[in-house]
């Protein structure tokens, strides 16, 4: 989950939780807002919102949906999935980069209506149990919580595969935004190339996150250094995220209109995320030490 609010703190919007009755918070429209599905390379669509990313992977023997934005977004991405056109009881696996509201909200739902197999790092399965309830940060919070989980088919450690249809994810733990914080990895054919594509978790730190004195969770600095040496020995062609901004949809969807799979390609854009989410997370950790 990126920041809500620009300059908010978490203990600040308590408060104003504290005196208001329950009802969605001003979170970004873009979040919500519906978009049209577009083919990034191979098997995988983006069927998110205009901000929060939602993946299909189709394949022969069923598909997989990867993330799933916030609550009340089923009705989206339904609609994005049979715009490519698939039929969304097709769905056979359900796997996350992580367990905040914004990325899971639709993943009961979806569990539901397909009956399809859940996978999940260890680290976020109590997160799904209890809604987000169990949160480090946000669980005292109504608006982040989402539809509790509580059918888990596999739980995962770092360098599980999943396989479907001639398509393998590996699951790599990246753990520190949550405990079980999960990039992906996989590589498609198009076009006659073959493309290794990471679906990266996420590495922001949220306001109000304590790294260093009393830490959120015992270990979490070390954590959040571990995902990123992780991420920097991944070598992606497609770099891709549980936020649309932090890969430039926005621009790379107008360039696939006349380039394909090859708008998507960005090494360099995937290294200066990464070397920037470290050199803030470590600047966060300096200013905890003064």
């Amino acid at each position: 989950m990126s920041p809500f609010f620009a300059g908010a703190s978490v203990l600040g919007l308590a408060a104003l939780l504290a005196a208001a009755p329950p009802k969605p918070l001003p979170f970004s429209a873009d979040w919500y807002e519906p978009v049209e599905p577009v083919r990034i390379a191979g098997p995988i669509w983006y069927v998110g919102t205009k901000e929060l990313a939602a993946y299909l992977i189709t394949t022969p023997q069923g598909d997989i949906l990867l993330d799933g934005a916030v609550p009340g977004a089923s009705t989206s991405i339904e609609a994005s999935i049979k715009k490519i056109p698939r039929d969304p009881a097709n769905i056979e696996r359900l796997l996350i980069t992580h367990a905040h509201f914004d990325h899971v909200g639709t993943l009961a739902h979806v569990k539901k209506a397909t009956g399809a197999r859940l996978a999940v790092m260890a680290g976020d399965v109590e997160l799904l149990k209890t809604g987000g309830g169990s949160d480090y940060l946000f669980g005292h919070l109504y608006p982040f919580h989402f539809d509790p989980v509580p059918e888990i088919e596999e739980v995962l450690e770092d360098g599980d595969k999943i396989e479907l249809g001639g398509v393998t994810l590996t699951a790599h733990a990246t753990p520190g935004h949550t405990p079980g914080c999960t990039t992906w990895t996989t590589s498609v054919e198009d076009g006659g190339r073959t493309y290794n594509v990471v679906f990266a978790g996420s590495i922001s730190v949220n306001p109000g996150t304590r790294l260093v004195h009393a830490p959120s969770y015992p270990g979490i600095l070390k954590d959040y250094r571990s995902a990123i040496a992780v991420l920097e020995s991944l070598e992606p062609d497609i770099f891709l995220a549980a936020h649309a901004s932090f890969f430039d949809l926005e621009h790379k969807r107008e360039r696939v209109k006349t380039e394909g799979a090859k708008a998507f390609v960005d090494p360099g854009g995937y290294k200066k995320w990464v070397a920037e989410g470290k050199a803030k997370l470590e600047k966060l950790a300096g200013a905890e030490t003064k």
